[in-house]
């Protein structure tokens, strides 16, 4: 009945393969005279999720994590993850060849700092580094009295025998009522802002970008309609943007033929070189830039300015026509919730429904609106302690039956044509305790928090992260991921360069949409985690104020389960405000769902007090 077509449940690799796969990266590492070698999880543009030829980490170590890296010396080696991912890598990695390191206790750079022998030559790939983490390496590699090595050609490649093909899916043009604003528009924005601030050009090397700056979309990696490509745009003239040439019809060459330059990525480093010649500056986005155009630049007589580049500024910022889509692919995607949360209510407490079947349920009440492109990431569906797991992706090997008197956390998204949606709740199957009804609603009250907030413009993330954990701290707990990312429109799910955290320093801007994902995890017992998504709109008007005031619009349309809620620990305000976004919900939702859905809906949405 129910299908996953855009997600599979296979393990990438199996930890056993990993000390095999181990040696034969030792053995070249030898040939080429290295004593060590940094192995990110990333590819030349960092993205987040990277085609099955960049799957350099996966391949050496079996940890299918979105981020990571593995250092690999002559007689040790180790794989630090950050606190989403530490369950999951001492489960997928052999740990008698990975030490699994918590990046909270140290990171690659002390780890190096300790273990790299002196006299040492620690071997990088200058394309998978960026100019900041090529700095941090050095700095490292020196205090352990070692030296540097930029790579030519990367030392895995050699090793990995059956290594995927680059991908080369077709370029697809942006409609432009979806997009809201031409790319020549664009250009000229990007170049105002290069000439505003003295610079001679912009690299933009990370593919979200350019897909929004050039209007358009492809499909070369998993969940985001990403060509992968790059492009440079002077201050003055026209762009150029390097994609395969493969990638494109003679109608999409022509159409962007119209205001770009098109070459193919081989020239990219030479292209780099030009406009850095004669001391031109150039703008390398310090997020995604990999170090070796760092190297050309500086080799040809330029500057480097690292920094945000502007359109990932620009693109955070949606106009009219973007957020019309977003709020028309959330009030498609709330209804195929609605759909699959009366379901799962319905099914669950029968004893027979694994966290694959509910993953395949939930993506086909998706694919029925017929507009679904693809899963926006895959879905972590955890059931009793797998919810505990932040990043838990559900596999054939830990598929877990959804039991009586536990909690059930899914979080999960969808791609349409017009937005991108990314929503998690948490689930109440049988009874739950006295403690997971207190946990849930501290999380709750942390989310109606941040929903609520109203403060100055130029404020930044990290000013309202504390609104989502204040009650969870009042009894001595916390949750160990950013509270907040930027969601794009029809492009990545975690979009830069805002987000709510304790390190979000990039003050929050009308038209921003940022997720709202307080959590909560007890490790081998249960998860909760509660998301939704939010615009930056004008705040309210506030008789004397001195400052200009934002708030959060609400995009998400989904209710919260009302069973987990202990109504004692709401304060009125915030039981008024739950209630009406419940009637909310209700109200937008109701009209586009069957009679069985409605009358569950009716209950889900109803008053707190009813």
């Amino acid at each position: 009945m129910f299908e996953a077509k855009f997600q599979t449940f296979s393990d990438a690799a199996a930890p056993s393969l990993g000390t095999a796969r181990l040696k034969l990266l030792r053995a070249e590492l030898e040939r080429r005279g290295l004593d060590g070698f940094i192995v990110p999880r990333a590819d030349a543009h960092q993205n987040e999720y990277v085609p099955p030829c960049d799957e350099r980490l996966a391949w050496l170590t079996g940890f299918s994590g979105s981020a990571g890296v593995a250092l690999v010396l002559r007689e040790e080696a180790a794989i630090v993850v950050d606190g989403r991912y530490t369950l999951q890598a001492a489960a997928q990695v052999d740990t008698a060849s990975f030490e699994v390191v918590p990046l909270a206790e140290t990171t690659p750079e002390r780890w190096l700092e300790r273990h790299l022998p002196a006299g040492a030559h620690f071997g990088y790939d200058p394309w998978l580094v960026t100019v900041e983490g090529e700095q941090k390496l050095r700095r490292a590699v020196a205090a352990a009295g070692g030296t540097l090595v930029a790579v030519d050609g990367n030392p895995l490649d050699a090793v990995w025998e059956d290594r995927p093909a680059p991908p080369l899916a077709p370029v697809t043009l942006r409609d432009p009522a979806l997009a809201g604003e031409a790319t020549p528009d664009k250009i000229a924005r990007v170049q105002a802002t290069l000439a505003e601030q003295k610079l001679d050009a912009l690299v933009i090397s990370d593919p979200h970008s350019v897909a929004w700056a050039f209007n358009i979309r492809g499909g070369d990696v998993a969940f985001t309609p990403l060509p992968l490509s790059w492009a440079i745009v002077p201050n003055d003239g026209r762009p150029t943007l390097f994609v395969d040439g493969r990638k494109l019809s003679n109608a999409a060459r022509d159409a962007l033929g119209q205001f770009t330059e098109i070459a193919e990525p081989v020239l990219l480093e030479r292209a780099v070189e030009l406009a850095a010649s004669g001391g031109g500056t150039i703008r390398l986005d310090q997020a995604t830039a990999p170090s070796l155009l760092a190297a050309r630049i500086e080799a040809a007589g330029g500057k480097v300015s690292t920094g945000t580049s502007p359109v990932a500024l620009m693109q955070a910022a949606k106009n009219a026509a973007e957020l019309a889509g977003m709020r028309a692919a959330h009030l498609r995607d709330g209804a195929a919730l609605a759909r699959f949360l009366a379901w799962f209510d319905a099914e669950a407490p029968k004893g027979g429904l694994t966290e694959i079947d509910a993953v395949a349920a939930l993506e086909t009440f998706r694919r029925e609106t017929g507009a679904l492109k693809d899963v926006s990431f895959p879905t972590i569906s955890g059931a009793g302690p797998n919810g505990a797991i932040v990043h838990y992706r559900v596999s054939e090997a830990t598929n877990r039956r959804v039991g009586m008197d536990e909690l059930f956390l899914i979080d999960s998204g969808a791609q349409y044509e017009d937005g991108t949606t990314d929503v998690t709740r948490t689930l109440v199957v049988g009874t739950p305790t006295a403690e997971m009804r207190d946990r849930f609603t501290r999380v709750l009250k942390g989310h109606i928090g941040i929903a609520r907030a109203v403060f100055p413009l130029g404020a930044s993330g990290s000013q309202l992260d504390s609104f989502a954990r204040q009650h969870l701290w009042a009894a001595g707990l916390d949750f160990e991921h950013g509270t907040g990312h930027g969601v794009g429109a029809y492009l990545s799910v975690h979009e830069g360069p805002a987000r709510i955290s304790k390190v979000g320093t990039v003050p929050l801007a009308r038209g921003m949409v940022l997720s709202n994902e307080p959590g909560y995890y007890k490790t081998g017992a249960y998860g909760i985690r509660l998301e939704n998504l939010e615009i930056v709109v004008d705040g309210p008007a506030v008789e004397g104020a001195e400052k200009t005031l934002l708030a959060f619009e609400t995009l998400t349309l989904a209710p919260f389960d009302r069973r987990a809620i202990e109504s004692a620990l709401l304060t009125a305000e915030e039981a008024a405000w739950l209630d009406a976004y419940h009637a909310r919900v209700r109200a937008a939702i109701g009209p586009l769902v069957d009679g069985p859905t409605r009358a569950w809906l009716d209950a889900a949405t109803a008053p707190l007090d009813a």
